[in-house]
């Protein structure tokens, strides 16, 4: 089960715990690109999602068809190699950070910390694991925003192209745009989501009259993970929306072909300008394939991260 257990005969080292980390952030990208795809384009589109002369996309079915016919299929896992990369370093610095404060937690302070309050110790430990990894995987996240963000005239070609312009434009922090916003929204997601994982599994456990904090099957890990990820996505999205803006900054053109771009002075700004313009829904471009992604990449993360784990318990044991 994800989060330390002073209970289980056989503990994982810490290259263990990251392995268990890259897989499940590897093979959950490869699944679910495309629907970061979709999010990211509508996220990034200043009009409105609807169906109107402006708007170039107002639909899961109708943009993904429009960007096979345009840009070809291979369009759908368009930035796949920074995502793979920002996958790999999340995964990993957030599940051994995780992993590292939960041991902690479980050592140094009361014991109902670890039991009573899993669910509260998980959610702030999660936050600050979160905002420890966004802060390794912020580069990668921009290139993959970027490379996602620009359509058929390339403005970076390739991974070592877009690291290339980025550092010669815009200096080291061009790496970093969007990371105020990025670390609010991470730190606040993933919080909730370790939070409600643990919670809901707790609640699980319960209703079967099992030990709180024992191993998870596959079907509770699946569903359990699906409702955090979902949850969580559904209340901190507004910030993701800043945050995929906010990464544009300074390279607004790279979209234009795709419709209006906007500059943005800074977070506060950014919020200001999308409200006034947009409106409301305008802070929620995005979301329903962000929510369906939210639910299977999170579900695909626990399980897979969970499998692993206990595949390397039984090598060991």
């Amino acid at each position: 089960m994800v989060g330390y257990r002073a209970q289980e005969d056989v503990h994982l080292t810490g290259k263990e715990h990251a392995l268990a980390g890259a897989v499940s952030g590897v093979v959950s990208r490869v699944m679910f690109q495309p629907l970061d795809v979709l999010k990211v384009r509508f996220q990034l589109q200043i009009e409105p999602i609807q169906q109107q002369n402006s708007s170039k996309y107002w639909g899961i079915y109708q943009a993904t068809r429009t960007i096979i016919k345009e840009e070809g299929t291979r369009a759908l896992w368009k930035g796949h190699v920074p995502a793979q990369l920002l996958s790999v370093v999340y995964g990993v610095g957030q599940f051994v950070t995780f992993e590292f404060l939960t041991k902690l937690v479980w050592k140094h302070l009361p014991e109902e910390c670890s039991t009573k309050y899993r669910p509260l110790t998980h959610t702030v430990c999660g936050s600050l694991a979160a905002c420890s990894a966004t802060v390794l995987a912020h580069p990668a996240d921009v290139l993959r925003t970027r490379f996602i963000a620009q359509g058929s005239i390339k403005t970076y070609s390739s991974l070592l192209s877009g690291i290339k312009k980025i550092k010669q434009t815009e200096g080291i922090l061009g790496f970093y745009k969007g990371l105020g916003p990025a670390l609010i929204q991470t730190g606040f997601q993933m919080g909730l989501q370790f939070g409600l994982y643990s919670g809901l599994t707790s609640i699980w456990q319960w209703m079967e009259h099992r030990p709180l904090g024992g191993k998870l099957g596959i079907t509770e890990s699946l569903v359990c993970g699906a409702g955090s990820g979902i949850i969580s996505k559904l209340i901190a999205y507004p910030l993701d929306m800043t945050k995929k803006r906010l990464e544009l900054q300074g390279v607004e053109q790279i979209r234009k072909e795709f419709g209006a771009i906007r500059v943005y002075r800074g977070f506060i700004n950014c919020l200001v300008c999308v409200l006034r313009e947009e409106g409301v829904r305008g802070m929620y471009k995005g979301l329903s394939p962000s929510l369906i992604k939210a639910g299977f990449m999170s579900a695909s993360n626990f399980f897979l991260y969970d499998q692993v784990c206990n595949v390397l318990s039984r090598r060991n044991s």
